[in-house]
């Protein structure tokens, strides 16, 4: 299937790595020009030449850390209202764990400011470009735990859940540009944060990370983690002309684990 994104100018936040890599990896492959953007100068090149040896693409890539005030300046700067983009994905955030009574204030400011005010910067910084875009669409990152929270992630789930009725709200107020806005929520999925999390669960227990990652996926009906490349293949559709008529939606790649009907 052709997707249409031959192209295309596409940027990434957050495509050095895990979900972010691996997006921009297959835009690159489906004939778009590529831009990453994170906040490591090192994996960013090592991302960039990556993606070139696997698709024969040129890959430009940027620092840009989305927490900090000095972000939407930034954006601003490179991406002029006359520079048009088509493909806006943005992969940044995070989770941490633990019970509700173990968090003060910086750590519920901390991460709503990288789930949710990050992504609002990005957004609100290179709306112009979107506008000049050619069918232009927003992919945020959410999360399986914000449909159906995880216990001991409560900080997360209540900041993703949020990220969603951004999506929502965005999609109405961009639909006469017209932009279109979507989440991809994913559920568990084998980056390096879930295996770095895996080692230091199987540290604590004094078992391998693979008997964690066993243990995780027992709860999965499809009894297996994501690879990256699943969940991207859902955004890179999402973001494509063969989804022209999608917006203001949260779809799950999460193997079954959400039970709602809704």
């Amino acid at each position: 299937m052709d997707l249409g994104l031959a192209g295309r100018e596409a940027l990434v936040v957050g495509g050095s790595a895990g979900i972010g890599l691996a997006t921009a990896r297959l835009l690159a492959a489906e004939g778009a020009s590529v831009t990453i953007a994170a906040r490591d100068a090192g994996r960013l090149r090592a991302a960039a030449a990556d993606i070139g040896q696997t698709t024969a693409s040129a890959v430009e890539w940027f620092c840009v850390d989305v927490t900090g005030e000095e972000a939407e300046a930034q954006l601003g700067a490179r991406y002029g209202d006359d520079r048009g983009l088509d493909v806006l994905v943005v992969t940044v955030g995070g989770s941490i764990r633990g019970r509700f009574d173990s968090f003060g204030d910086d750590a519920w400011h901390d991460n709503y400011n990288m789930n949710v005010i990050g992504p609002v910067r990005v957004v609100r910084a290179l709306l112009g470009s979107l506008e000049a875009g050619r069918s232009p669409a927003i992919v945020l990152l959410g999360a399986a735990g914000a449909k159906m929270p995880y216990v001991n992630q409560v900080v997360s789930n209540v900041h993703k859940a949020g990220l969603l009725a951004l999506v929502k709200t965005l999609s109405h107020e961009l639909a006469d540009k017209p932009i279109r806005v979507n989440a991809i929520s994913p559920g568990r999925t084998l980056t390096r944060l879930w295996l770095d999390r895996a080692e230091q669960l199987a540290a604590e227990r004094d078992i391998t990370p693979g008997e964690v990652i066993e243990e995780f996926a027992a709860e999965i009906p499809l009894g297996r983690f994501a690879e990256p490349d699943e969940i991207a293949q859902a955004v890179v559709f999402v973001a494509s002309e063969r989804a022209s008529y999608i917006t203001g939606q949260s779809i799950s790649v999460d193997g079954g684990v959400g039970r709602g009907l809704l």
